[in-house]
């Protein structure tokens, strides 16, 4: 499975790295949870993200650019999300902003392991399949994809356009995936999806 050395890979990790990704409202936290469960490290950038957000550095600098996304002292996600997503010269500054602390959580969440499991939600769209060994897809119809994301996020169906139009398609992210796991129909099937990919990576 190591079909990077170390120099070549992400952070210059010395074990294989398995890209997850997929699309917003897909299912990835479903299979990195059960991933999880099976005893693999998970390390999540969405979560590393939001942990960043919680840093003061990070509240203030949002304070200080965008201050109508800022209330009650916290920060309004909501509103910021639909500033990131319509206005690419915000997504650049706030990218500049949090990925240079990305790589710092990421080595505080990391510890000794034979693989690593990286949620990445942009790991297409930011060319980092080419920093990882392996990839996988969580799949879900587009429309189911929508329909879900509606649902979660009791957004209206403008906005979710906006989130999904952000974002590089899931049928091509399908297409560019090593391995792909379609989520669409009951979680039992997608855990033996994951099984039958996790026996081929392993052995």
């Amino acid at each position: 499975m190591n079909k990077l050395s170390k120099e070549n890979r992400i952070y210059q990790l010395d074990v294989p790295v398995i890209g997850l990704t997929g699309g917003v409202a897909t299912g990835k936290t479903t299979v990195s949870n059960y991933l999880k469960e099976k005893g693999h490290l998970v390390i999540c950038a969405d979560e590393l993200i939001k942990k960043i957000y919680k840093q003061t550095e990070t509240l203030d600098f949002i304070e200080a650019s965008y201050p109508q996304v800022i209330h009650n002292g916290q920060i309004d996600f909501r509103q910021l999300r639909k500033l990131f997503f319509s206005n690419l010269a915000v997504q650049n500054q706030i990218e500049n902003h949090l990925y240079p602390k990305l790589q710092i959580e990421f080595f505080k969440a990391f510890s000794k392991t034979d693989r690593i499991f990286y949620d990445v939600p942009l790991l297409f769209e930011k060319k980092l399949d080419k920093l990882v060994d392996i990839t996988i897809c969580v799949y879900i119809n587009p429309d189911i994809q929508r329909q879900r994301l509606i649902k979660r996020d009791s957004i209206s169906a403008q906005d979710a356009s906006l989130l999904l139009n952000a974002q590089m398609s899931i049928e091509e992210k399908r297409k560019l995936a090593d391995f792909v796991i379609d989520n669409s129909k009951q979680p039992r099937d997608t855990f033996l999806q994951v099984d039958a990919i996790l026996k081929i990576l392993i052995t």
